[in-house]
């Protein structure tokens, strides 16, 4: 533009700010020179205005998927996919599972400038890095090379402290178990992308995704975190005590079905699963399925009393051992004589629990065991779930031995469940790790009458007060339940030395409210127990601390202190004293064998 334009120009817009008209005069170098700056106006717009789209698709795209990284291939799909999940928490509130923001690394090798300099210093600053491995991915890469996922706020300190072109790091969140390994089996755990791949994380991914993604607040569970923790406490104490292998233990609520308390030992935890032994990862508790020993009498006495194949004044003979083929069915506390129904329970007899399971027939036991869920998987919020063993074909043989617990195998939980039945007045409820939210007692299925119900509770106080389960029994709390030890199955058969060793009892008996299993695997004897290592020595005095600490906890108070026969079901208590006085006994004169 030439001086002459200029000063035209200048006149033009003195005048148009004093108001004036002035002559429009545009030619020549002033009239191209108008026109090459609108132009370049023009193109500057244009530039200005595909900027600020880029900007806004940026921030679309922040908004709808968080950070994420560059669309090459396999990584763009990782990055986008969404890592949001609810936390988990106990039915008081207690925090369980969480999500933590965190930085992962990427780079983008054709941004950096040295990479041996990049995969040297990266490997200084993030330990566990193999230079020669990040240096051949960098080389390989093109825009997209994970480095790492999940890094702590040290380590991106140190990232961004190397100044190095081509690293970007990506938003990202990580699951957390502030518990530690105390649920580790009824949480399970995540993958690197927050994916479930265990335990409740596995079985409710979708479920806890749209929570989060709604917004509607964390997912609680019937656990109560302060019960699991006496709960793990007592069964650690006992393997080190008794040096066994491993233990489980359950604690249901047989009113609602709502599992208050589920520990397998060993356990990891899950905030580091990679370094978890096989054995520690699996869930004995759900997936583990064991012969059961003498606590499925409670299942044959209850089946029997109900189908009315006997009845509280029958009884058999326990005089001699049952010979069948080459099996030999015999008593551990042999009385040698005619027991009552009420006797063979208390005393746990193997032979007079074969002949009334006999006389019921192999269908009716079945019927009745199928009934209390104890022959397809339990229904429960794991994908960690055992598959009952039972025979095939069920012979007379098996009819008898799987009266006593032999010859069929179902999980801990499995069993507890069934157990609530026969104490809850007979309705089968379907277990549950979710808290129940409406405080409204589920329905359930009957599979015992009450008066079945009623009877088997006055029994089970029995064995705790006079029977195999006297070291159960807690001052004030009218524990009942029953022991059972099963000898391990193997190729060569069974192992006499290497036990299954269990009590499952439920408390108060006048009106339950809780069952307690436990189990211990292959415990040893011990000077104080005189070498015996079976449940009454070992599993039962642990339900017996288990509920001594959990009882308070739960608001359970104690009732006046009772012994002997007045700790009985008071309703019951004639009944079963004339009946036992026809086999010579009473209840204040039974002790144990």
């Amino acid at each position: 533009m030439t001086q002459l334009a200029l000063d035209h120009a200048l006149r033009l817009s003195v005048a148009a700010a004093r108001g004036r008209r002035a002559p429009l005069v545009v030619e020549g170098d002033a009239k191209r020179s108008v026109e090459r700056a609108r132009r370049r106006l023009t193109v500057a717009a244009g530039l200005f205005a595909f900027a600020f789209l880029v900007v806004a698709v940026r921030v679309a795209e922040l908004a709808l998927g968080g950070d994420v990284a560059p669309r090459t291939g396999q990584a763009w799909s990782a990055a986008a996919t969404t890592t949001a999940r609810a936390d988990i928490v106990d039915r008081n509130g207690v925090l369980l599972a969480a999500n933590l923001p965190t930085a992962s690394l990427y780079a983008n090798p054709e941004k950096i400038i040295d990479l041996e300099e990049a995969a040297r210093g990266l490997a200084s600053v993030l330990p566990g890095t193999d230079e020669a491995q990040l240096l051949k991915r960098l080389r390989e890469g093109r825009s997209f090379v994970w480095v790492r996922r999940g890094l702590s706020p040290a380590q991106q300190a140190a990232v961004h402290a190397l100044g190095l072109p081509g690293l970007e790091f990506l938003h990202e969140e990580r699951r957390v178990y502030p518990q530690g390994d105390l649920l580790a089996h009824v949480l399970g755990f995540t993958d690197i992308d927050n994916q479930g791949i265990a335990g409740l994380e596995k079985t409710l991914d979708a479920e806890l995704r749209r929570r989060a993604l709604a917004g509607e607040g964390p997912l609680a569970l019937g656990i109560d975190v302060r019960v699991q923790q006496v709960l793990r406490d007592e069964i650690q104490a006992s393997i080190d005590t008794f040096k066994a292998k491993g233990g489980v233990g359950v604690v249901l609520d047989v009113k609602s079905g709502e599992v208050v308390a589920l520990a397998s030992l060993p356990d990891f935890n899950p905030n580091r699963p990679a370094g978890a032994s096989q054995e520690a990862r699996f869930n004995r508790a759900t997936l583990g399925v064991y012969e059961m020993g003498s606590i499925f009498k409670v299942f044959t006495v209850a089946s029997a009393l109900d189908s009315g194949t006997v009845d509280l004044s029958g009884g058999f003979d326990a005089s001699h051992p049952i010979r069948v083929a080459r099996y030999t069915i015999s008593d551990s506390h042999a009385k040698n004589r005619w027991l009552s129904v009420p006797e063979i329970f208390i005393y746990s007899s193997n032979i007079g629990s074969a002949k009334m399971a006999l006389a019921m027939g192999g269908d009716l036991q079945q019927a009745y065991l199928r009934r209390l869920g104890l022959l397809t998987p339990v229904g429960l919020e794991l994908p960690e779930m055992g598959q009952p063993m039972m025979p095939r074909p069920w012979r007379e043989i098996s009819t008898m031995t799987v009266a006593f617990g032999h010859g069929i195998a179902v999980s801990p939980l499995q069993t507890a469940t069934a157990f609530a039945a026969v104490v809850n007045g007979g309705t089968l409820l379907q277990p549950t790790l979710l808290k129940n939210q409406s405080g409204v007692a589920p329905e359930g299925q009957r599979v015992l009458s009450q008066q079945t119900s009623d009877r088997m509770r006055a029994l089970l106080r029995l064995v705790v007060v006079a029977g195999t389960g006297k070291a159960a029994n807690v001052e004030g709390y009218q524990v009942g339940g029953k022991t059972g030890t099963a000898e391990k199955a193997s190729a060569a058969g069974y192992q006499r030395n290497a036990l299954l060793s269990s009590f499952i009892g439920a408390f108060p008996m006048d009106d339950p409210r809780y069952v307690v299993l436990v189990t211990l695997d292959e415990p040893k004897g011990t000077k104080e127990t005189y070498g015996y290592a079976t449940g009454g020595w070992t599993a039962a005095p642990t339900v017996s601390r288990i509920i001594a600490r959990m009882a308070p906890l739960v608001g359970l108070a104690p009732t006046e202190p009772a012994v002997g026969a007045d700790a009985v079901v008071p309703a019951l208590e004639p009944e079963l004293e004339s009946v036992l006085a026809e086999g010579g006994a009473t209840l204040a004169s039974l002790t144990t064998p």
